[in-house]
Parts: structure tokens; C-alpha cells; sequence
């Protein structure tokens, strides 16, 4: 397992593990690369809806010394102080760093002086390029969907990351209530649902703000949503976050895949769960006493396989705002429903019925999907 880079660059060309590379976790680069792969994906799909009609270009006269506005030297002075403040004391406490990235970044200790240089520098910087904007002339720009990716992709991701920790807090309170500081704001604990209910509300509000057309951008961003959440599971796959699969027992006769895919012991886990490894020196040194299934492989496996299915009917849906993102909702929500029977998670009695979190907001998306379905093509036999 790669619980960090150091660990995949030592299998890759030999370097020592648990060298500098150790404060970039895997899981957190896959979840990056999954932004990232979202955030191309609905370029392509928006640029192509665009040159359809769907979306409408808005005209904005930028005058000189306008692009750059107050709130500007607000959120980039603080950025700079957050920098300045948090990553001298980082460097400083390399070791820790290395061992819980979160809690070092995270905790109020760091560096008060360098943070008020650093925050004098990105504000200076932003007021020289106001000054020099000044000397421009006044141009009428038309505005897409796709040249707003960029806080598209923000938004989503502040939202995401709150929604995910507080249904992980959620589904565990007692562990919230016994420490409430750490729990929040650990880096661990993230719900992938809450995630994307986090995000779809943040990016629904930016979309009502910026008068965007909400349905046929739900039906742009669904291929992109299902592969990103394929990537970030190859992240829970390759860090071995947790996310595994209850023991799978003996692999069966018929089984003509290899043998991990059937049952793994995630060895050098990131969460350092299981039994020692013998012989092992190294800062992750664990793997499961009895293998399980490697259920983020086969989600991987089954978003790709959807967001292909997803992909290849985005044209021929395209006269029908709605249906698309209606599809990724049945989709998912039959994914992951099923998934869950092999994963390791609390199970709440419903009606007699043990389901998960997972499961109950699984039917959800299901349900959400059939109406939303109906809806569409109901509107499209209207207009």
C-alpha cells in the first residue's frame, strides 16, 4: 500500500520511504486528481452545450482597475497570513508533519510575524495589479458556464469537504461528542455522500447567483461527477483509508481474477489498522489479520463502467434537460446500495430492515432519480 508518496516513489524508483514525500498522503493527491478530472470533464461537456444554445453567454463590460475588488485584498491577505503563519511552523516540525499532516496545519500554532509579511506581500501584489490594470481599456467580455469552472470547482470543493465531515460526524457522535475540536477537523472521517450533498447545495447556490441554467448543467456535470468519484476511490484503494470490505473469506473455484482482487490485506495501511508486519521498520507497519474485500477497487471498476454509459449518452439526451443527471442518480444509488452489503459500516433498523447511512440516502438518489426522469421528459413533451 501507498500510504503516502514516499511509499508509491520507493516501489516506483527506489527511493527510501518515509523520506519528505510523507506529507503528501495519497488519499489527499487522489482527491485533488479528482477535482481536477471534474473540473475537465465539465469544461469539455459545457463547451459543447454551449456551442448547442443551451447556455447563454452573459456580456461584462470590465473597466479598468474593476477586476480587482476589496474582497480581493481580504480573502489573498488571508491566504497570505495562512501561509506565512502555518507552513514556517510546519517545515519547523517536519517529523509531525510527516506523521498527521491535519493536525499540524490544522492546530492555532505557527509563526504570528512571518504571517502578517506574508499577508503585506499578496495584498501589495493584488494593489500593483490594480494600479497597472488602470492603465487598460475598458472590453466587453461574454461570459460562459465553462470560463467559470474555475470557482465552480471551489465552490464545490468547500462545500463537499463540510458535507462529507459532518455526515461522517453524523454517523459517528459519540466519537464527535468525546472531542469535538479533533473530530471536525481531523483529516480522516470524510462521508463520499455527504460530500456530494455538500457540493451539489453549495453549487446549486452559485449557479442561482450566477443565473445559470440548472438542468442542462446537472446533465453536464454527471459523467464528470461518477469518474471523478472513481479516481478518488482509487485513492481509498491505494492508501488503504479504511474503506475496505468485511472479510471475504475463501476465494471460491470459479474466481479467475487475480488473487488481491478477491480479498486483500491492505498491508501498510495509512490508518495503521490490523496486526504488526514482521520485519517491518517502517512508519506503517500493519496489515488486516484477515483479508477483505477491496470494495474501492470495485467501485472504481463500477464508476468507470458507469461514466462510460454516462459519456457515450450525453448527445442523444442532450433534447432532454434533466434526464442525464437523473440516469447518475439510479446509477449511484443502485452502486453504492449494493456495495454496502460487503463494506464495513453501522447498520440502523428501518422497518425491520438493516441499512446503512449509505443505504438509506442510496434509495435517496434512486428515488430523486425516477422523479426527476419522469419530470424531464415531461418538460420536454411541454415545450
Amino acid at each position: 500500500m501507498y500510504p503516502d508518496l514516499s511509499y508509491l516513489f520507493h516501489d516506483l524508483i527506489g527511493t527510501e520511504p518515509d523520506n519528505w514525500l510523507s506529507i503528501f498522503k495519497t488519499f489527499g493527491f487522489f482527491l485533488l486528481m479528482a477535482f481536477l478530472t471534474a473540473a475537465w470533464l465539465l469544461k469539455i461537456e459545457l463547451k459543447r452545450r454551449e456551442q448547442l444554445g443551451q447556455f447563454k453567454g452573459v456580456k461584462t463590460i470590465v473597466a479598468p482597475g474593476t477586476a480587482i475588488k476589496p474582497q480581493d485584498y481580504v480573502i489573498n491577505g488571508l491566504v497570505g497570513f495562512i501561509l506565512g503563519y502555518k507552513l514556517p511552523y510546519a517545515f519547523a516540525h517536519f517529523e509531525e508533519w510527516k506523521q498527521d499532516p491535519g493536525s499540524v496545519l490544522l492546530s492555532t500554532d505557527g509563526n504570528l510575524l512571518l504571517g502578517l509579511l506574508a499577508a503585506a506581500l499578496f495584498v501589495g501584489y493584488y494593489y500593483w495589479l490594480a494600479q497597472k490594470e488602470k492603465d487598460q481599456q475598458p472590453k466587453t467580455l461574454d461570459i460562459y458556464p465553462s470560463d467559470r469552472i474555475g470557482p465552480i470547482t471551489f465552490v464545490a470543493a468547500i462545500g463537499g469537504l463540510i458535507g462529507a465531515k459532518v455526515f461522517a460526524v453524523i454517523e459517528y457522535l459519540p466519537q464527535f461528542f468525546a472531542n469535538p475540536v479533533h473530530t471536525f477537523f481531523s483529516g480522516s472521517g470524510l462521508a463520499i455522500y455527504g460530500g456530494l450533498i455538500g457540493g451539489t447545495i453549495s453549487v446549486l447556490w452559485y449557479l442561482r447567483k450566477q443565473d445559470i441554467t440548472i438542468l442542462p448543467f446537472t446533465d453536464a456535470v454527471a459523467p464528470a461527477l461518477i469518474v471523478s468519484y472513481g479516481v478518488g476511490r482509487i485513492g481509498c484503494q491505494l492508501s488503504g483509508d479504511g474503506d475496505w470490505g468485511v472479510a471475504a473469506g475463501p476465494q471460491p473455484d470459479w474466481w479467475f481474477l487475480p488473487d488481491w482482487m478477491w480479498a486483500y490485506n491492505y498491508p501498510n495501511n495509512v490508518i495503521r489498522e490490523g496486526i504488526p508486519i514482521d520485519g517491518c521498520e517502517l512508519e506503517y507497519c500493519t496489515q488486516l489479520a484477515a483479508a477483505a474485500f477491496p470494495t474501492p477497487f470495485y467501485e472504481t471498476v463500477m464508476a468507470f463502467a458507469i461514466g462510460a454509459i454516462l459519456w457515450s449518452l450525453r448527445k442523444r439526451l442532450t433534447p432532454i434537460p434533466g434526464l442525464l443527471m437523473a440516469l447518475y442518480l439510479i446509477f449511484n444509488g443502485i452502486e453504492r446500495f449494493l456495495i454496502e452489503y460487503v463494506r464495513i459500516n453501522d447498520q440502523y433498523d428501518v422497518f425491520g430492515l438493516k441499512l446503512t447511512q449509505a443505504q438509506l440516502i442510496a434509495i435517496g438518489f434512486v428515488l430523486v432519480g425516477v422523479w426527476l426522469a419522469w419530470y424531464a421528459r415531461k418538460r420536454a413533451t411541454a415545450t
